[in-house]
């Protein structure tokens, strides 16, 4: 296994807790790994991009949700990225949000937990070795700019606070709580249009209830990972990321310098410069707080954006604010993520679909936008689900 650990994600202190709670963990499981300490935005990206995967049965990473984006992004970049993107990925969690980690430890039935707790808990989800398939979202910008996304897409409030809070980033989690409430204090509403392609509820599907293999080690896992090739084509299936894990101590827009025509089609996309489908939806508001478009359940590690949401469901959870939402509102809004509650409250202000696609085209002429907490160009965005297209160690 090939580990990637980032030493200044979260507090600061990865290499630290691996060394005290990962590291034995991974000898007494018999898993030979060598460990690569990343030194700067986008090393783990251009490592992947670059490396002769055939000498690792998998890929690990120590961190917050950031350096695995930069790893999926890495393997799509690949002239072999079909293939190198079911190389099995690994999440240790080490950073601030940690919101793939909570996930994955929730879709196992798990009782939450959080720090050192869950970082163990993973520890042994990595050594018992079970793969799942994981669902990608295709992310395109108006620049003809493509990168993959395993986590969210986010605008307005949400985007504001992950991006603002990074000046807290020596208080840990506490970081986004402290920003949450600067951010309340000087509400924003942000101008734009929504659009999205409804989900049908007959296509969508628990990874849980279809999965029938169940390897009991590691090794017999990876070698059984062929088995996992779609015996259809992937590229066929029609509140905010807390953590910016770049080694950089300010946030920075993820580089995409080259534009990338690798990946399956985006069968579900017309060109941004021209009008979405007729049979899609177009939210009639044009006054939002925020727009959070999720795919795991967690987006940190205490906050359930999408209570529904599985690794493979090929589901976009699209959720909206409009605008008129009083502070006091809002905040409970987000106290009720915690436990997962906050699409029960019958808040008139707050939208919840499931979509296939969207685009968002802001009209505010100032903004922030980000895919699995990174900064992005700002500017018209669209998306669509690639289902099954990845894979993620999981329990």
């Amino acid at each position: 296994m090939l580990l990637m650990l980032n030493p200044h994600s979260g507090k600061g202190q990865a290499h630290s807790l691996f060394t005290a709670h990962v590291q034995r963990m991974l000898q007494e499981a018999s898993i030979p790994y060598t460990l690569i300490i990343t030194e700067r935005q986008n090393h783990a990206r251009e490592l992947v991009r670059e490396a002769d995967l055939s000498q690792w049965d998998a890929l690990a990473i120590m961190s917050g949700d950031g350096l695995l984006f930069e790893v999926v992004n890495g393997l799509m970049e690949r002239e072999d990225w079909e293939e190198a993107i079911k190389t099995p990925l690994g999440v240790l969690p080490g950073g601030s949000g940690n919101a793939v980690a909570a996930s994955i430890h929730n879709y196992c039935g798990l009782q939450p937990m959080s720090g050192e707790d869950l970082l163990v808990s993973c520890g042994f989800m990595l050594c018992k070795g079970l793969v799942s398939r994981l669902d990608l979202i295709s992310i395109c910008t108006a620049s003809n700019q493509r990168l993959f996304s395993f986590l969210s897409l986010a605008w307005g409030f949400v985007a504001d606070v992950d991006s603002e809070s990074e000046k807290y980033r020596h208080v840990g989690a506490a970081r986004f709580t402290v920003g949450t409430l600067v951010r309340l204090m000087s509400l924003r509403v942000y101008q734009g249009k929504l659009s999205y392609l409804p989900a049908e509820q007959s296509g969508s599907y628990s990874s849980l209830e279809q999965s029938t293999e169940s390897p009991t080690d590691f090794s017999q896992q990876i070698a059984s990972s062929s088995d996992y090739s779609d015996s259809s084509p992937c590229a066929n299936h029609p509140l905010h990321n807390f953590c910016n894990s770049n080694n950089a101590p300010k946030p920075k827009r993820t580089n995409l310098s080259q534009v990338s025509v690798l990946g399956p089609p985006d069968s579900l996309l017309v060109p941004l410069d021209q009008p979405v489908p007729a049979h899609w939806t177009v939210v009639s508001e044009q006054d939002f707080v925020l727009v959070l478009a999720v795919y795991q359940s967690h987006i940190s590690e205490d906050l359930i954006a999408a209570p529904a949401s599985r690794l493979e469901d090929g589901v976009i959870h699209l959720i909206y604010v409009k605008a008129g939402i009083s502070r006091t509102a809002l905040l409970r809004l987000f106290l009720a993520m915690e436990k997962g509650t906050h699409l029960s409250t019958n808040c008139p202000y707050v939208v919840y679909v499931k979509a296939q696609a969207l685009r968002l085209e802001p009209y505010s002429p100032k903004g922030t936008i980000t895919v699995d907490g990174e900064v992005v160009e700002y500017g018209p965005v669209q998306a669509q689900i690639h289902s099954s297209l990845a894979r993620l160690i999981a329990g």
